[in-house]
């Protein structure tokens, strides 16, 4: 039973990284009908402007004498972060997927992989190959709760993905904007005739999404703080099926899904070796997406209008 606790913990950590990312994808999904496969990356670029900002405030504090904590240079790093990346995924969508917008889907995904490439190359290009270390903003401290063991990066690694996700969720509902970028993922042809400008909604749209990516990309660096140029090319397709699976443009099955695919993961590293990992879990994904094709929350009908 602890470990079956145990692994609990570490799925909701897991899951919150796939969970995160996978909104992304979804919500541009929603929105354009196209996947943005550059989003992984999104991701890694996130992680990498998150270390060059929490380097950044620990050079602020160390040349000033400001006495900061660690919590509030990793609030600061998470905020500035986010808001530095929304501006990255607007970008993209002006450069890259705009000019594509009536298309061929084909020509939109292609583009999303080249840019992703672009990302990667051009982060080689400027830092180089070797790998950095996220600084570590917080000391790691472990409780024991019965036999199961809770580090405090675990707790604020899940509690800040829930947040975003519960602060996502009220600004869909609640909000002007929400409720225009509702109404586009329902009809994306009528919608615009009533005066709801899809080249305001899509660039939002891409900036939430890369903002949720750069988190994700800082808890990551967080919890494994090595950071890669290729550490979004994985976790991005892992966050991909995740969107698919929770049904394509919904908001709550992404979130769902992403959790249920670290679980999954994580489960099966515990029961069978960790080289039948990704076989056996994408297998049992393999077999819910044939007996429900659209995902957990998807509704035909807005794939339907838009055909």
């Amino acid at each position: 039973m602890d470990l079956f606790l145990q692994n609990i913990v570490n799925g909701l950590q897991w899951g919150s990284f796939y969970a995160l990312i996978a909104l992304g994808y979804s919500m541009v999904y929603s929105i354009l009908m196209l996947f943005n496969f550059a989003h992984g990356d999104i991701f890694m670029v996130g992680a990498y402007i998150g270390f060059g900002v929490a380097t950044a405030l620990l050079g602020l504090v160390a040349m000033t004498g400001i006495p900061l904590p660690g919590w509030t240079i990793l609030i600061l790093t998470i905020i500035f972060s986010m808001f530095f990346t929304s501006f990255v995924g607007v970008f993209i969508e002006r450069v890259g997927y705009r000019p594509l917008r009536d298309a061929p889907r084909a020509s939109a995904a292609i583009t999303g992989l080249m840019i992703g490439i672009i990302l990667e190359t051009g982060n080689l290009a400027i830092l180089g190959a070797r790998r950095l270390s996220f600084p570590q903003l917080i000391e790691s401290t472990t409780y024991e709760f019965g036999g199961v063991f809770v580090t405090n990066k675990k707790i604020l690694i899940v509690g800040v993905s829930l947040s975003l996700m519960f602060l996502l969720h009220r600004f869909i509902q609640k909000s002007k904007w929400g409720m225009a970028m509702r109404a586009m993922s329902f009809d994306f042809q009528a919608v615009p005739l009533m005066g709801v400008s899809i080249n305001k909604i899509a660039p939002l749209t891409f900036a939430i999404g890369s903002g949720l990516a750069a988190a994700a990309g800082i808890l990551y660096g967080l919890a494994y703080p090595v950071l890669d140029p290729y550490m979004g090319v994985l976790l991005g397709w892992k966050a991909f099926v995740a969107a698919i699976l929770g049904g394509r443009g919904s908001i709550l099955g992404a979130a769902l899904a992403g959790f249920m695919l670290g679980f999954i993961e994580i489960f099966v590293s515990w029961i069978f070796p960790s080289t039948l990992r990704d076989i056996i879990a994408y297998s049992i994904i393999l077999l819910i997406l044939t007996l429900r094709p659209h995902g957990f929350f998807g509704q035909a009908h807005s794939t339907q209008l838009r055909l």
